[in-house]
């Protein structure tokens, strides 16, 4: 183990992830994933609780259901609202500029515009989308974030504003200065949209054309092959803060849906022996034990960890990754723009889906013939697909292969997180 951390390939890890974390704006990015810890873990207790109902057959149109899930809507179901804001507002701190909160209020009207106003519809209660304010909208609201702030950043620099008199007061003169890069980053992104609407023929937005621009070469990619490939970009997108598995459920629900219906109809008329095995089940391999990439392996490691941090975060979000809600690690520790996480992050995935595959050529494992879409514990959604306790057990074996693909690259990164911990201690210290 200490060999391989040790190791020039270690190294050259840390060496990139030193060099990102240097990135002000990805510095700033990972700050504001933290930062939004709070409304990820509310939102987490609250979708636990309509898991829980769930399973004591509450329906999810039971008015109970549906106002306890109010709370999951208004904090990760916009979460790209909250992390433009955030985001924006460290950006422009790092960047030392006069009024951040200015250009938080400019990001912030530019992501609303962009994201869930229909230009050709004009503004009302009945066009506005709230879609893209959630992680489907993250990666544009990055774009956002990071356009919005060189703008404001290079009207201070070069004195572009509109100048008032000394005596009047701070929020009167930040205001005024900020009506010019204000209309410059307004400009810029409904320009974009008007594009965007015209290529289309009003088609698409600017986030609904995104998205279909990365989802319209995935549906090709339903074969087993097709599989590995597909959870690939999913959790590869994720590294890169676009919610990959989100685009996937796009593509694969109605292929899902279809293979447990008919693996249904096949029960009914031969029992166990009449299932089939579609490709699509491996999807499941994605998340069988904590969410995307499978990281109750790292609450599991992080639990008694050297790292404060980790420690912390591995805490939070053990329960939540029992249920599959993987959003308190992915953006804890973070694994978004980590590369020494995001290794073992797409390798533990393409390694679950090929054990998961001899499961089912085995026997093992047996194709789903109860269509199961809701949340819930590990087991529960494989067992009540399949009835077989094999299924159930299955999510608990694959802690096995992903916590050994985890192991040496989380000591690694705990290894630095410690080291930067204790830096700062000491800088505490003598200061």
């Amino acid at each position: 183990m200490d060999n391989l951390m040790n190791s020039p390939f270690i190294a050259k890890l840390n060496a990139i992830g030193q060099k990102l974390e240097s990135n002000l704006f990805l510095s700033s990015l990972q700050g504001a994933m933290m930062g939004c810890m709070s409304v990820i873990m509310t939102g987490a207790v609250f979708q636990i609780i309509t898991s829980i109902l769930g399973i004591f057959c509450v329906e999810s149109t039971d008015t109970l259901y549906v106002i306890l899930y109010q709370p999951y809507n208004f904090t990760m179901g916009l979460i790209s609202l909250w992390i433009v804001g955030l985001l924006t507002y460290n950006y422009a701190t790092a960047l030392k500029m006069k009024s951040p909160v200015m250009s938080v209020i400019e990001a912030l009207a530019v992501f609303v515009l962009v994201a869930c106003i229909d230009l050709t519809q004009g503004y009302s209660p009945a066009t506005l989308n709230v879609t893209y304010l959630g992680s489907q909208g993250m990666f544009i609201c990055f774009l956002v974030a990071f356009v919005t702030v060189r703008v404001d950043n290079y009207c201070e620099k070069n004195n572009i504003k509109i100048k008032m008199p000394e005596v009047c007061p701070p929020s009167l003169v930040n205001g005024m200065s900020a009506i010019i890069p204000s209309v410059v980053n307004i400009s810029i992104w409904l320009a974009i949209s008007i594009a965007v609407l015209t290529l289309t023929n009003g088609s698409y937005t600017l986030c609904s054309g995104f998205m279909a621009v990365l989802s319209s070469p995935l549906n090709a990619l339903l074969s087993v092959p097709g599989m590995f490939v597909l959870c690939f970009i999913a959790c590869a997108m994720w590294c890169f803060g676009i919610h990959g598995s989100m685009l996937l459920i796009a593509v694969l629900m109605a292929p899902m849906i279809q293979a447990g219906t008919a693996n249904a109809a096949a029960y009914l008329e031969g029992g166990e022996a009449a299932l089939v095995f579609y490709p699509v089940a491996l999807y499941s391999g994605i998340a069988y034990c904590g969410g995307t990439g499978n990281t109750l392996s790292l609450c599991i490691f992080g639990y008694n960890s050297k790292s404060e941090q980790i420690k912390s975060v591995a805490r939070l979000g053990l329960v939540p990754g029992w249920f599959g809600i993987n959003e308190p690690v992915t953006f804890g520790m973070p694994i978004m723009y980590n590369p020494i996480l995001c290794i073992p992050y797409i390798l533990n995935v393409q390694v679950v889906i090929l054990l998961t595959y001899f499961g089912y050529v085995t026997g093992f494992l047996q194709p789903a013939h109860v269509v199961i879409m809701s949340l819930m514990p590990m087991g529960f959604a494989s067992f009540l697909s399949t009835f077989r306790w094999q299924n159930a057990l299955w999510d608990y074996l694959m802690l096995i292969p992903s916590g050994l693909i985890y192991y040496p690259f989380f000591k690694a990164y705990e290894k630095q997180c410690v080291a930067k911990e204790e830096h700062e201690r000491l800088m505490h210290e003598n200061a």
